[in-house]
């Protein structure tokens, strides 16, 4: 993983005008499985608290350290870069858009600007999304590819998709692999892999013609497509030296 100044902490998500204490406990759980942990609420609806910390389940502590403010200008203030979501469009609308994916990687590349002020990530309310104004305040504007027959999208879900995306870009998904993952052969070890296997048929005479420089680059092709793992590339080392050896027995 590429090491970016920016991680996680600089990242703040900002619900204006939540109703729904469901999805506001939702966003809180899966703010927290992406390890998000700065929320700020901007005049949200009257919540049910035991609704919201029943859909949050065991992050409770991303909505108690919830922040709250009286309009979305003052959540954004400290801000450094300001991102609105929606899917509409209109005149008084941002006219360029950008996915998830290319949104944290624009924001990578630029990674070293956001480290000393927040990030702000915002939702609109679930019915409405992001009114004109509280879009102008943002500096660009993201959207979610979807369905056109079916272009709403559940306000937890959202925070989710973006969630996961951040977590990619600046968390530590790839210091706590997990099991089982597929991570291919590097070049390096493709290398030795062929090596290995054109020494274990040199060695029962299969090259007594030219063609192992052929055939070695086809073996090393062959790999690097297959995208071999490191256990796999074991498997396939050993069917070549337990076939080599029995042909040696029979002789």
């Amino acid at each position: 993983m590429v090491e970016y100044p920016m991680d996680l902490s600089n990242i703040v998500i900002i619900l204006s005008r939540a109703t729904e204490p469901g999805n506001v406990g939702a966003s809180c759980r899966v703010m927290k499985n992406m390890g998000l942990s700065r929320l700020r609420m901007v005049t949200p609806g009257i919540l049910d608290e035991t609704t919201l910390l029943a859909r949050a389940i065991h992050a409770e502590d991303v909505w108690h350290s919830a922040v709250f403010f009286d309009s979305l200008a003052d959540a954004t203030a400290d801000c450094s870069l300001v991102v609105g979501t929606t899917r509409r469009r209109g005149r008084k609308r941002k006219s360029i858009t950008m996915n998830p994916r290319s949104l944290t990687s624009w924001i990578a590349q630029r990674s070293q600007d956001y480290t000393d002020a927040p990030l702000a990530l915002v939702f609109g309310n679930e019915r409405t999304g992001l009114d004109d104004d509280e879009l102008n305040l943002c500096n660009i504007a993201s959207h979610i590819p979807v369905c056109d027959a079916f272009p709403s999208l559940n306000l937890s879900h959202a925070v989710q998709i973006y969630a996961y995306e951040l977590f990619l870009a600046f968390g530590d998904a790839d210091k706590n692999p997990v099991k089982g993952a597929w991570v291919p052969l590097e070049l390096s070890a493709v290398d030795k892999l062929t090596a290995d296997i054109t020494d274990t048929l040199a060695n029962i005479g299969f090259y007594k013609y030219p063609g192992r420089d052929e055939q070695t680059r086809f073996l090393r092709d062959i790999i690097c497509r297959a995208g071999l793992t490191e256990k796999e590339g074991r498997y396939f080392k050993d069917m070549f030296v337990k076939a080599a050896r029995l042909g040696l027995e029979k002789r």
